[in-house]
C-alpha cells in the first residue's frame, strides 16, 4: 500500500475513534447536568427533618432510602441518590420516591420538600408522618401529575390547594385519617379533569358520588373503599371506556345497581362488597371477559346467580357471599379453573358440592358455608393442596370426615361447623395441620380427648368451639398464648370462670365470647379485664352477677345482656373512645344514665340499656355527628322529657323508650330523622294532641309506630298517616331482618357482626318478644289512649300494614271500607271504642287476617261471611248487641245476612231518614225521646227537657241501656257530621 494511502487510512481510523469517543462522552452519565445545589440542599433538609423508624413502614421489604444521601465523594450528586429522579437535560429533581422508607415525623408548611418546584412525581406512601396535615404549600408543586401519600398517617381536611394541581393524572391519598368535605368530592372531580387514577380509600367523604365523575373519560382506576359514601352510585361510571379497576367496598349507605355490560369492556376489578347495591346480577356480566376480581359480598343482590359468570375464565377471585339470591345449584362453576379464591357463603346454594371444583387446582380459599349443600364430604378435596382456607360450615353435609383432609398441609383456616357429620374427631389428630391458626368445629362433632389435646407451634389464633358440649373449659387452652379470637358459646360451662383462663393470651386476645352458658362469676376478683387488646366481649345469656367488668380502652363491642349484673355504669366507660356497641339490657343495673353516653354518640352505633332499673332524666347530650342507629332505653324508670338532642342522630333507625315514666308531648321533631324506622313510646306518660306535622316529609321511613298506653287525645293523626310513605309500599318477598352491620379490624382479619334489632309489641292480642324484626313488618299501635273522632279513610292507603291496633280509645263513627285495601293485614283490633254502623263486607277480602276484634262497640247489622271471617269466634264481636249472623247465635232479619257487598260510594239510609225513622219508632211505641244539642238547637219529643252536652241523646225511654247508648251515639254522630249543626 502506498504511504499516502496508508496515511489516509490511519487518519480516517483516528477520526473514527475520535467520533466514537465523543459520542461515548456525550452519552455518558458523567456528562449529565449535576443536581442543582438548592435542590440538593432541600432534599438534605427534608431528610434531617424526619427520623428513621423501622416500624413506620409496614412493607416487609421497606428500608430507609435516605440513608444513602450524602454530599461527599462520588454520591454528592443528588440525581444519583436512592429514590431521586432528575431531568436528563436540566438536572432538576422531577421525581421523588420515598415509599416504604421508614420515615417518621411531621411535615409542616415550612418543609423544604415544597422547594422542589419541578417535581412531577411524588411518592411518600407507607411511612408515618405522625398525623400531620397535608400542608397547603402543596400548591408550590404545580407540575405534579403523580401524587401518592397513601398509608402514611396524614390527618385532617385535604387542603383545597390540592385542587390547584390541575395536571394530576394519578392521585392516591388512601388509608389515612383524612377528610374530603370542604372542598368535597365534587369539587375535586371538577378541578382535576385529567385523572386516570383516583384512590381515596379510607378518606372520610360522607357524601354522594357526583354524577360528573361519569365524565372522566380517562379514568381507569377508582378506589373509594370505606369512605362513608351515600346516595345512589352513578350508573355511568361502570361504562367509562377506559375503566379497569373499580373498588367502592365497605360503604354501607351507598346504593346502586349494575348496568347491562357491553362486550369490549376492559374492567378487570369490580369490588362492591359491603354496600347497599341491590337488584339482579345481569346475565350480560358474562361480557366482562377481562374480569379477574368480582367481589360483591354483603350486598342486597337478588334473583338467580347468572350462569354467564361461568364464562369469565380469567377470574381468580369470586365472592358472592351474603346476598339474597334465589336457590340454585353451583353447576355454573365448571370452567373457572383459574380461581384462587371462591367464596359463596350464604348464597342459597343447594345440591352436592360440584366435582368441577376438583379442577381448580390453584384454589387457596374455598368458602361454601351457610348454604343447603348435601352429600358427603368429598374425598377429592384432599387433592387441592394449595388450600389455605376451607370453610364448609352450616350446610347439610353428612358422613365421616375423610382421611384425605390430612393432605392439606398448607391449611391455616378450617371450619366444618354445623353439619351432620358423624363419628368423632380427636383434637390431637389436628396436629397434622402444622400451619393451622383458625379452627371451627362448632355444633356437630364429638371431640375426644379435648382435655388432653396439645397444639404445636405456631399456636392457634382463632378458635371457635360453640355448641360442642364441652362441659368445662378445655385444659389445652392453658398453653395458648397467641389466641386472638376465642368462642366457647353454648357449651354448658358453669360456675366461675377459672383463674388460669384469665391469664391466657393476655397480650393477644382481641375477641372473646362465652355467651349462652351458665357462668356465675370470676374465680379471681376481676374489676378490670386482663386482655389489654380486647376489642369484642360477649358474655350475654349467663348468670353473671356483681358489678360490670371494666373492659380495656380499645373495646369496640361490649355485650353482657341477660345476666344479673348490678350497680351503676362505671364512669370509666366514658373513656372508651372506640366503643361502638354497648349492650347492657336485661340486667339489674340502676342509677342515672351517665351524660357521657350522649357525648360518645359520635362513635356508638348501638346503645341498648333496656330492662334495667335506670332512673332520672335521659341526658340531653347527643352531639352533632351522632352515629347512633339503635337507642333502646325501654323498661326502666326514666323520667323527664325525650331529649331534643336526639334530632342530631340522623342515622337513627330504632328508638325504643317503652315502659318508663317519660312525661312529654308527641316528639314531632323526630320527624326530621331520615332513617327512623321503628318508634316505640308505649306505656309512658305522654299526653296532648298529636296535631299536624310541620312539613310533608315527617317520618319518611317509619314503618313501626307504637304509642299505646299513653294519654294522647284528640283525633287520630290523619296528616301523619298521609306522610308515612314507607307503610304504603309493600316490601320485597325475601325474608330479611332489620340489623346494624358493624365491623372492626383485628390484627389479621376483619370481623363482621350483624346486630339484629329486637322489640316487644302486641301482636294479635298477645305481647310478643321479637328477637328479630322482619324488614317487611309494618305496624301501628295507638291503643289505650284517649283518641276520639272517626277512623280516617286514609288509613286504607297504608297498604303495607300488617298490624293495626286502635283499641281502647273513644273512636266513633263507622269502620271505613277503605281498610279493605290493607291486603297484607294480619291483625285488626278496633275493640273498646264507640264505633257504630255495619262492619264493611269488603273486609272479607283480607285473606291474611288472623285476628279481628271489634268487641265492645255499638256496631250493628250482619257480620261479613266467607274467607277469614269463618275463623273468628264470638269474642271478636262481644258487646255489640246490634250485630247478627255467624258466629253469633242471633240471626239477622230475612235477607239481611245475604246482602251483596256495597260499593264504596254507597252508604246505607240517609242520615235524615235514619233520624226520623228513630223518632217515628219512638212515637209508634209510645217512647219518650229527647235530643238536646249545645247551642240553640234542641229537639224534644214527649218528655221533659234538660240541658245536655252537644250530641248527647239524653234518653229514649223503654229501651235497654246498651241499645239506648248505641242509638244515641249514632244519632249524635249523624247530627254533628251530616247535618252540620253548629257546636
Amino acid at each position: 500500500m502506498p504511504s499516502s494511502e496508508r496515511f489516509l487510512t490511519v487518519r480516517m481510523f483516528l477520526l473514527l475513534l475520535l467520533f466514537f469517543h465523543l459520542r461515548a462522552c456525550h452519552s455518558s452519565p458523567s456528562m449529565h447536568p449535576l443536581c442543582h445545589d438548592e435542590e440538593s440542599h432541600a432534599l438534605l433538609q427534608f431528610k434531617q427533618s424526619l427520623a428513621i423508624n423501622e416500624s413506620a413502614s409496614s412493607d416487609p421489604s421497606a428500608y430507609p432510602k435516605v440513608a444513602s444521601w450524602k454530599v461527599d465523594g462520588e454520591s454528592r450528586d443528588c440525581c444519583s441518590w436512592d429514590g431521586v429522579e432528575c431531568d436528563r437535560d436540566s438536572g432538576h429533581v422531577i421525581g421523588l420516591d420515598l415509599s416504604s422508607s421508614c420515615l417518621y415525623g411531621s411535615i409542616d408548611s415550612n418543609s423544604s420538600l415544597f422547594h422542589l418546584v419541578h417535581l412531577k412525581r411524588l411518592n411518600l406512601a407507607d411511612n408515618n408522618f405522625n398525623n400531620s396535615e397535608i400542608p397547603s404549600e402543596i400548591r408550590n408543586l404545580p407540575r405534579l401529575f403523580d401524587l401518592d401519600l397513601s398509608h402514611s398517617s396524614f390527618s385532617g381536611q385535604i387542603p383545597e390547594e390540592i385542587l390547584e394541581l390541575s395536571k394530576l393524572v394519578s392521585l392516591d391519598l388512601g388509608v389515612n385519617s383524612l377528610k374530603l368535605q370542604k372542598p368535597g368530592l365534587q369539587h375535586l372531580v371538577e378541578a382535576l379533569t385529567n385523572l386516570e387514577a383516583l384512590h381515596l380509600s379510607g378518606v372520610d367523604i360522607s357524601d354522594k358520588v357526583p354524577q360528573i365523575m361519569a365524565n372522566l373519560s380517562s379514568l381507569s382506576s377508582l378506589f373509594l373503599r370505606d369512605c362513608g359514601l351515600q346516595g345512589e352510585f352513578p350508573l355511568g361510571i361502570f361504562q367509562l371506556p377506559n375503566l379497569r379497576f373499580l373498588s367502592i367496598r365497605f360503604n354501607p349507605y351507598l346504593t346502586g345497581y349494575l348496568p347491562e355490560f357491553q362486550s369490549g369492556s376492559q374492567l378487570e376489578t369490580l369490588m362492591l362488597a359491603g354496600t347497599s347495591f341491590s337488584g339482579q346480577l345481569p346475565e350480560s356480566i358474562g361480557n366482562l371477559k377481562s374480569l379477574k376480581e368480582f367481589l360483591v359480598a354483603r350486598c342486597y343482590f337478588s334473583g338467580a346467580i347468572p350462569s354467564s359468570l361461568g364464562n369469565l375464565t380469567k377470574l381468580n377471585s369470586l365472592d358472592l357471599s351474603f346476598n339474597n339470591f334465589t336457590p340454585g345449584t353451583l353447576d355454573w362453576l365448571g370452567n373457572l379453573t383459574e380461581l384462587n379464591l371462591l367464596s359463596l357463603i350464604r348464597t342459597n346454594s343447594y345440591g352436592n358440592i360440584p366435582s368441577s371444583i376438583r379442577n381448580m387446582t390453584q384454589l387457596s380459599v374455598l368458602e361454601l358455608a351457610r348454604n343447603k349443600l348435601t352429600g358427603q364430604f368429598p374425598s377429592w378435596i384432599g387433592n387441592l393442596t394449595q388450600l389455605i382456607t376451607l370453610d364448609l360450615g352450616a350446610n347439610k353435609l353428612h358422613g365421616p370426615i375423610p382421611g384425605s383432609i390430612y393432605r392439606l398441609q398448607n391449611l391455616e383456616f378450617l371450619s366444618l361447623s354445623s353439619n351432620f357429620f358423624n363419628g368423632t374427631m380427636d383434637l390431637n389428630l389436628l396436629l397434622k395441620f402444622r400451619n393451622l391458626v383458625t379452627l371451627q368445629l362448632s355444633g356437630n362433632l364429638s371431640l375426644l380427648n379435648s382435655q388432653n389435646a396439645t397444639f404445636p407451634q405456631p399456636k392457634l389464633k382463632l378458635l371457635i368451639l360453640n355448641g360442642c358440649n364441652l362441659g368445662a373449659f378445655p385444659s389445652f387452652l392453658r398453653d395458648q398464648n397467641h389466641l386472638e379470637l376465642l368462642e366457647l358459646e353454648q357449651n354448658r360451662l358453669e360456675g366461675h370462670i377459672p383463674k388460669w383462663f384469665m391469664n391466657m393470651s393476655t397480650n393477644t386476645l382481641e375477641s372473646l365470647s362465652l355467651a349462652g352458658n351458665f357462668l356465675t362469676g370470676f374465680e379471681q376478683s376481676c374489676e378490670v379485664l386482663p386482655w389489654n387488646k380486647l376489642l369484642s366481649l360477649n358474655l350475654h345469656s349467663n348468670k353473671l352477677h356483681g358489678s360490670l367488668p371494666t373492659p380495656p380502652p380499645a373495646i369496640f363491642e361490649y355485650e353482657v345482656s341477660n345476666n344479673k349484673f348490678t350497680g351503676e355504669i362505671p364512669k370509666v366507660f366514658c373513656n372508651l373512645a372506640s366503643l361502638s356497641v354497648l349492650e347492657l339490657s336485661n340486667n339489674n343495673l340502676s342509677g342515672k344514665l351517665p351524660p357521657c353516653l350522649g357525648n360518645k354518640s359520635s362513635t356508638i352505633s348501638v346503645l341498648n340499656l333496656g330492662d334495667n332499673s335506670f332512673s332520672g332524666d335521659i341526658p340531653e347530650t347527643f352531639t352533632s355527628g351522632c352515629s347512633l342507629r339503635v337507642v333502646d332505653f325501654s323498661q326502666n324508670k326514666l323520667e323527664g322529657k325525650i331529649p331534643r338532642s336526639l334530632a342530631n342522630c340522623t342515622k337513627l333507625e330504632i328508638l325504643n323508650l317503652e315502659q318508663n315514666k317519660i312525661n312529654d308531648v308527641f316528639p314531632s321533631w323526630l320527624g326530621i330523622l331520615p332513617n327512623l324506622r321503628v318508634l316505640i313510646l308505649r306505656s309512658n306518660r305522654l299526653h296532648g294532641v298529636i296535631g299536624k306535622p310541620k312539613n310533608n316529609v315527617e317520618f319518611p321511613r317509619v314503618q313501626i309506630v307504637d304509642l299505646s298506653n299513653n294519654s294522647f287525645k284528640g283525633n287520630l293523626p290523619l296528616e301523619y298517616f298521609r306522610n308515612w310513605t314507607a307503610m304504603k309500599n309493600v316490601h320485597g318477598e325475601y325474608l330479611t331482618y332489620m340489623q346494624a352491620n358493624t365491623s372492626f379490624q383485628m390484627s389479621h382479619i376483619r370481623i363482621f357482626n350483624q346486630y339484629e334489632y329486637s322489640m316487644t309489641m302486641t301482636n294479635k292480642g298477645v305481647m310478643i318478644l321479637y328477637k328479630k324484626i322482619q324488614d317487611s313488618l309494618t305496624a301501628i299501635d295507638l291503643s289505650c289512649n284517649d283518641f276520639e273522632g272517626g277512623i280516617p279513610v286514609v288509613l286504607g292507603d297504608l297498604k303495607a300494614l300488617h298490624l293495626l291496633n286502635l283499641s281502647n280509645n273513644f273512636l266513633s263513627g263507622g269502620i271505613p271500607p277503605s281498610l279493605s285495601n290493607l291486603k297484607d293485614l294480619e291483625a285488626l283490633d278496633l275493640s273498646q271504642n264507640k264505633l257504630s254502623g255495619n262492619i264493611p263486607v269488603q273486609l272479607a277480602q283480607l285473606n291474611f287476617l288472623e285476628v279481628f276484634n271489634v268487641s265492645h262497640n255499638f256496631l250493628s247489622g250482619p257480620i261479613p261471611q266467607g274467607n277469614q271471617f269463618e275463623t273468628f269466634d264470638n269474642t271478636s264481636y262481644d258487646a255489640n248487641s246490634g250485630l247478627c249472623g255467624k258466629p253469633l247465635s242471633g240471626k239477622c232479619r230475612d235477607g239481611e245476612d245475604s246482602l251483596p257487598a256495597p260499593k264504596e260510594d254507597e252508604g246505607s239510609e240517609s242520615p235524615l231518614k235514619f233520624v226520623w225513622k228513630a223518632v217515628a219508632i219512638g212515637y209508634a211505641v209510645g217512647l219518650d225521646v229527647m235530643i238536646v244539642l249545645r247551642g240553640s238547637v234542641s229537639i224534644s219529643l214527649g218528655g221533659s227537657q234538660e240541658p245536655a252536652a252537644f250530641g248527647e241523646l239524653v234518653s229514649i225511654g223503654g229501651l235497654s241501656p246498651e241499645v239506648n247508648k248505641n242509638v244515641s251515639a249514632t244519632i249524635a254522630e249523624i247530627l254533628e257530621t251530616k247535618l252540620s249543626i253548629p257546636k
